[in-house]
């Protein structure tokens, strides 16, 4: 996104905040090149969320997510068939940084292949100061720092949660925390030459007054420019915030444009929490469905109530499933072979779980993705809620047990 504003750099010396930058209007990246802008592609491969934005559909997004193997093999099938992608964006439906491994195999791999690909990153920078000198070794180029707030009473408005770590902790701790860090990674972005942006949804009545103190922290910081995302309600979110009117976001726009360029966005972000939903094509994604002899799913799990296990250390396997009357529930546990054994151990998994048409797992490794794949078990890292995001998986509402 930094790409096209970076025609328009901030100004220097004694005039910076003062001086208008331009507006320009967002042009979403097609397939080829359109108006001189090169093709970029959105890889969403984070499975994992870290915040949820208070007006979002509670449901799961990050189940859409592809792995970094998919990922990398649909740019290799795009260069080899279609023709050059100049620029990759990693980014939703989760928060990329929540899950730094895959991120880190992403960026690594196409970087090794494609050593010219120009590689961005869309976060909400949660852990990213500290990542930040590996990420660029890996290949990262530019940032976008989804930022919606610069003072924690504004995020306590706008987040519903926030997960720092592995725990969600207070909002008001935490609302402390998230700026913290999103200073930091900017700083750090400054010092190691990362470029960065920042995007910023305006959700009415809540965020829309701080449009312009975001804009200018985030330029003295070394943002090259602000991309403006009117909030974008979808069916069934909580609270029902309308979508900013064209007159509220010309103001915004306005009042950034004294510190940075801006961009306007038509479309906002994912509203798991994830950052990001526009600014070129994106992979295609498609969920596993239950077939013929394969009505069910596996789950792997700690508590019992969260998908919180690798599927390296799991013992055994919830099995969810329709009931005669068609509804999705607990059917029972089968006990798996014992960590470590290696491709044995996840051919028996397969057995176990053969009437299963995916495995959600909070993780997994390539070789257990492979082999449970290649016997029609598709593995499915998630994160959250079990009976929700099984629920996601069957589409909502009893289901017919006829397979």
């Amino acid at each position: 996104m930094a790409r096209r504003a970076a025609a328009h750099p901030p100004p220097s010396g004694p005039d910076q905040g003062r001086c208008p930058m331009a507006i320009l209007p967002f042009s979403p990246r097609k397939r080829g090149r359109s108006n001189g802008q090169p093709r970029r592609l959105t890889l969403p491969i984070a499975h994992r969320a870290n915040t949820r934005i208070r007006f979002a559909v509670v449901t799961d997004l990050t189940l859409t997510a592809i792995t970094p193997d998919e990922a990398v093999a649909l740019v290799d099938r795009i260069m080899r068939e279609e023709g050059k992608v100049e620029g990759v964006d990693i980014a939703g439906p989760g928060e990329p940084l929540a899950t730094p491994h895959a991120t880190f195999e992403c960026l690594s791999r196409l970087h090794r292949s494609y050593p010219d690909l120009d590689l961005g990153l869309v976060t909400n920078g949660l852990g990213g100061a500290r990542l930040m000198d590996d990420l660029k070794e890996s290949g990262l180029g530019r940032i976008t720092l989804c930022v919606n707030a610069v003072t924690t009473v504004t995020v306590e408005k706008v987040y519903a949660w926030i997960r720092p770590g592995t725990r969600t902790v207070p909002l008001a701790r935490a609302a402390v925390i998230l700026l913290n860090e999103q200073a930091a990674a900017a700083a750090v972005c400054g010092r190691i030459g990362v470029d960065f942006s920042i995007a910023t949804t305006v959700y009415p009545g809540f965020n829309d007054g701080e449009v312009e103190e975001i804009a200018l922290k985030m330029a003295a910081l070394g943002a090259r420019a602000m991309i403006l995302c009117p909030h974008r309600p979808m069916p069934g979110d909580m609270g029902c915030l309308a979508k900013p009117d064209r007159g509220l976001m010309t103001r915004a726009a306005r009042q950034a444009a004294r510190h940075l360029p801006v961009i306007e966005s038509g479309s906002g972000p994912a509203p798991a929490g994830s950052p990001w939903r526009g600014g070129g094509p994106t992979a295609e994604i498609s969920l596993p469905k239950p077939g013929p002899g394969r009505p069910n799913v596996a789950v792997t799990s700690e508590s019992g109530m969260a998908i919180d296990q690798h599927l390296g250390q799991a013992a055994r396997l919830l099995i969810y499933g329709p009931r005669e009357d068609g509804l999705v529930c607990l059917l029972e546990t089968r006990r798996v072979p014992a960590p470590g054994g290696g491709s044995e151990r996840w051919q028996a998994m397969a057995r176990i779980a053969s009437d299963c048409f995916a495995l959600l797992t909070s993780a997994a490794g390539e070789a257990p993705r492979a082999v449970l794949g290649s016997h029609g078990v598709k593995v499915v890292p998630a994160d959250g809620d079990i009976e929700g995001t099984v629920d996601a998986l069957y589409g909502g509402g009893p289901k017919k047990k006829n397979w």
